[in-house]
């Protein structure tokens, strides 16, 4: 039972295969760090290349849930529909990586929209050069996943700013079976991999729908205004970024609840990702620095010339206060 698009797979397949070709004729063969990358690259591309439907569970130490997931490539657009099988009905339909969230609170469904972000098992990124320069990596023996034969590949640090991986690769189809990401004491802090895995022959999008109960309201959650820069009554500029990462995004918005826009900007390393936000301090209380950790995710809130200066990701402690230190702000 064979993907949907077998042009854009054999096409990939066939650029793969060039490469290692032309690595084997300037070498004499194909160094096996180049193979292990090119594995990796090869899973990047699975992910949102194939159809494909399953089951995975995401378990971290606060809780454990399972996903049921349903992923289409039709050859142009890729589409996915997210059903979380524990406790309230939670559904995430995307569309490249922007999800629509449909979440059940009570009496009502709220609709979330958000942009820019990949799921499992889409979890790599298809540029490497970042990852290339920050991380290294080896492999390790075959182990099954999902009664699945996967190759094993351990991802690791050259620096304490950022975390270690180990993927679990499909040995036929290139797929990302399981992922596991470990903290510095490499104790595990999020372990997400299928139980369950098919792949899919039909391009029909009927299941593209969430299947929540149609009789309860459905209310849209206020959106954040998107300002333009300048409506931000701050100058600022970022220096000394942690070595690897560099700003993806960056708005101002206006937040419910919050009476001045807020600066946030997004820095990634190709793989960790960190939000920064910038904003008045409140003056009706004092602001205190705090660094907390919980899980995979990194908090660390400081002042900075009146303003409050917020970073988390799941990275490290120490790249969330050197990406809030690494701002200079003046009035």
């Amino acid at each position: 039972m064979i993907l949907i698009s077998r042009v854009v797979w054999a096409k990939f397949l066939a650029g793969i295969t060039l490469f290692a070709l032309c690595a084997m004729s300037l070498t004499g063969h194909a160094s096996t760090d180049d193979e292990l990358w090119i594995m990796l690259q090869k899973a990047a591309v699975a992910a949102r290349a194939l159809s494909y439907e399953g089951i995975f569970v995401c378990q971290t130490a606060q809780q454990s849930k399972s996903v049921q997931i349903t992923h289409l490539f039709d050859g142009k657009n890729e589409f996915a529909r997210n059903v979380v099988l524990d406790g309230a009905t939670r559904e995430v339909l995307s569309q490249g990586s922007n999800l629509i969230i449909y979440n059940q609170k009570n009496e009502k469904i709220v609709i979330e929209k958000r942009r820019g972000q990949n799921m499992f098992p889409a979890i790599l990124p298809l540029n490497f050069d970042s990852i290339r320069d920050n991380y290294t990596l080896h492999s390790s023996t075959q182990e099954r996943v999902a009664d699945r034969q996967a190759r094993v590949l351990f991802l690791e640090p050259k620096d304490r700013l950022r975390y270690s991986y180990k993927f679990w690769i499909d040995s036929e189809y290139g797929l990302l079976l399981k992922s596991v990401r470990f903290n510095q004491r490499s104790e595990v802090i999020e372990s997400i991999g299928f139980n369950r895995l098919s792949l899919l022959n039909s391009v029909a999008l009927d299941w593209f729908t969430p299947k929540i109960d149609s009789k309860k309201n459905y209310v849209m959650e206020d959106e954040p205004v998107i300002l333009p820069d300048g409506k931000l009554s701050v100058t600022w500029e970022i220096k000394e970024l942690p070595a690897g990462y560099r700003k993806v995004d960056q708005m101002v918005r206006m937040v419910p609840g919050k009476p001045y826009p807020i600066m946030h900007m997004i820095f990634s390393d190709g793989l960790a990702s960190v939000s920064l936000f910038i904003e008045p301090t409140n003056k009706s209380g004092k602001t205190k620095v705090a660094l907390v950790t919980t899980g995979s995710t990194s908090f660390y809130a400081g002042v900075n010339n009146g303003h409050l200066v917020t970073a988390v990701g799941e990275v490290p402690e120490a790249t969330v206060v050197q990406i809030a230190n690494a701002v200079v702000i003046s009035k």
